[in-house]
C-alpha cells in the first residue's frame, strides 16, 4: 500500500492504525506520519471520552443524551479520512493541533 492509502487506513479503528504504522514504518513520509499522529490522538480522546461519559451516565442516568457527543467524534474521524484522501495535513477540529507534535515514536 502507498502512504496515502495507509494514511486513510490509520483512521479505521486501532487495528487499522497498527496496520498503517507497521506497514509504513520504513517508508513513511510526512503525510503518513501526520495522519498517524492525528488518528492516534483521536483514538485516545475517544477512549477517554467514552470512559468519562459512561461514568457520568452511571451516576446520573438522565444525562444519557450526552452519548450523542460520540457522533461528533465520528465526524472527526471522517474529516481525518477526507484530509488524508486529499493529501492535506490539516488538523482535526478542536484538539488536532495538540497532536501535531505529539507521539515522538512515530517519526
Amino acid at each position: 500500500m502507498n502512504n496515502k492509502t495507509l494514511s486513510i487506513v490509520s483512521y479505521i479503528t486501532l487495528i487499522g492504525w497498527l496496520v498503517a504504522y507497521f506497514s509504513g514504518k520504513d517508508k513513511a513520509d510526512a503525510l503518513l506520519k501526520y495522519h498517524l499522529r492525528q488518528s492516534l490522538g483521536l483514538a485516545i480522546v475517544s477512549i477517554i471520552l467514552n470512559i468519562v461519559l459512561r461514568f457520568i451516565v452511571s451516576l446520573v442516568p438522565a444525562l444519557a443524551f450526552l452519548g450523542l457527543i460520540g457522533l461528533v467524534i465520528i465526524v472527526f474521524w471522517i474529516l481525518g479520512m477526507i484530509n488524508a484522501a486529499n493529501n492535506a495535513q490539516k488538523p482535526i477540529p478542536v484538539f488536532g493541533k495538540a497532536f501535531e507534535n505529539s507521539f515522538p515514536f512515530i517519526g
